[in-house]
């Protein structure tokens, strides 16, 4: 694929992205309704909703690519797949559910098992980022594309968000190694953009959650000049067994 398909393909979803993000949003103003899943994490009548949005539009754009999405079963058992979308409706359920305003809804095509295209809305933040190739990676201001390859931000000292405010021992120490000077907690896959975009400066974390949580926040941050990786500095494959990630290290570009 190449770099104008993949702003094609990119741009025809930032309609369907923003009438999830409305339908979202109203459906937890007339309150949702929610269940436990067998994983013990709560999904919503909002989850099951924007993901037919977003999977129905995909389908419609990209019909001979197959879609692994967090709310459905469909393809999880599959082997050997190179080229697929991965969704999570809604990365930050609980968020969602309790009335904050973190969650995000998100869309990765993969392409030989790494991310091509990343798309991510923050509806309660009004914010909207996309990425599809080097140098082109963006968010969308009062309806402006703004590029985050460009973004810089005056610096008193690196700074980085969390998935905790209490950190384990050996993030400790990858801060520590990068002379990080304070941390943010943050939930969702927000935490990618607000890298990618030069807000904070890195992310930190242990083995936990699966490839539909980071896989279009890889590709904005990537495409943004920034780095993934794991704790031994291997890059972030996708497809793999079970779809779940190894330990993280993000890195914008400001210090790589």
């Amino acid at each position: 694929m190449n770099i104008e398909e993949a702003k094609k393909i990119t741009l025809s979803l930032i309609s369907t992205f923003n009438k999830a993000s409305k339908v979202a949003l109203d459906l937890r103003r007339a309150g949702l309704t929610k269940e436990i899943k067998l994983d013990s994490t709560p999904v919503s009548n909002g989850d099951i909703e924007v993901n037919k949005i977003l999977t129905k539009k995909i389908q419609e754009i990209t019909p001979n690519v197959i879609i692994v999405s967090e709310e459905s079963a469909h393809h999880k058992l599959d082997n050997n797949l190179k080229n697929f979308w991965l969704i999570d409706p809604i990365d930050g359920t609980r968020d969602y559910i309790n009335n904050r305003d973190e969650f995000t809804l998100n869309a990765a095509l993969i392409l030989n098992n790494k991310p091509a295209i990343g798309i991510i809305t923050a509806p309660a933040k009004k914010r909207f980022f996309y990425s599809y190739g080097l140098s082109n990676s963006y968010e969308l201001v009062d309806g402006q594309e703004v590029s985050l390859i460009n973004k810089k931000k005056n610096y008193e000292g690196l700074t980085s968000v969390s998935y905790s405010n209490e950190l384990k021992p050996e993030i400790l120490e990858i801060h520590k190694k990068y002379k990080i000077i304070s941390h943010q907690k943050m939930k969702s896959s927000l935490k990618f953009c607000v890298v990618a975009a030069g807000e904070f400066d890195m992310y930190v974390s242990e083995p936990r959650a699966c490839e539909w949580d980071i896989a279009a926040g890889h590709a904005i941050l990537e495409h943004a000049g920034g780095r993934l990786t794991d704790f031994n500095g291997d890059e972030i494959l996708y497809g793999k067994p079970g779809f779940n990630n190894p330990s993280l290290i993000l890195r914008n570009k400001n210090i790589i």
